[in-house]
């Protein structure tokens, strides 16, 4: 686990599954446009909510490529679900400007409901093909640009799946960090 803290919000990246992450109040749900279960980490989230999810996410779609919107938890451990329609890379242009939309969007929902915690998946890497690298770039260029404006949030975690995906975000974080301190 990689771990940072500046302007009083700790930023991690461990690896895990979303779902499974009972101490944070928000999780960030990789949506379709329609709010619906999918599959991948849209999926594995409706699985584990229950059909509570769905009922309450319904009304709420269609969104747009870049917008969030929020809803309960249901069966989940947490409070909140964050959803976030990612741009489909290749197809929603401009990509970077679509995906940092969704990270800034989601804070934002979290400042706007006073959460302390939040978790985020690698929103578009996966059927929506974004690449990893990129997409990890934009996620922490996002948070980090955000950082001063954040007043109710303390941690902002990023749960990758895959031990692969991990250590490139850990080291997407660092240099970032790095180049930020320069």
């Amino acid at each position: 686990m990689t771990s940072h803290t500046l302007h009083g919000v700790t930023i991690e990246c461990v690896q895990g599954n979303i779902t499974d992450q009972p101490d944070v109040e928000a999780i960030v749900k990789a949506a379709n446009a329609q709010l619906g279960p999918g599959g991948g980490v849209a999926g594995a989230i409706h699985r584990a909510a229950g059909p509570g999810l769905e009922q309450e996410s319904r009304p709420l779609a269609p969104i747009r490529p870049g917008q969030a919107v929020i809803t309960g938890a249901h069966n989940l451990p947490n409070r909140h679900v964050i959803h976030c329609l990612g741009p489909v890379f290749g197809v929603d242009e401009p990509a970077d400007a679509l995906l940092a939309s969704c990270y800034r969007n989601a804070l934002q929902l979290v400042e706007q409901n006073g959460i302390r915690s939040i978790a985020f998946p690698a929103l578009s890497t996966g059927a929506f093909g974004y690449p990893m690298e990129p997409a990890a770039k934009v996620a922490f260029t996002t948070v980090l640009d955000e950082l001063p404006r954040l007043l109710s949030v303390k941690l902002i975690r990023f749960v990758l799946f895959r031990d692969a995906d991990l250590r490139l975000h850990e080291r997407v974080l660092e240099e970032l960090m790095e180049a930020n301190e320069a």
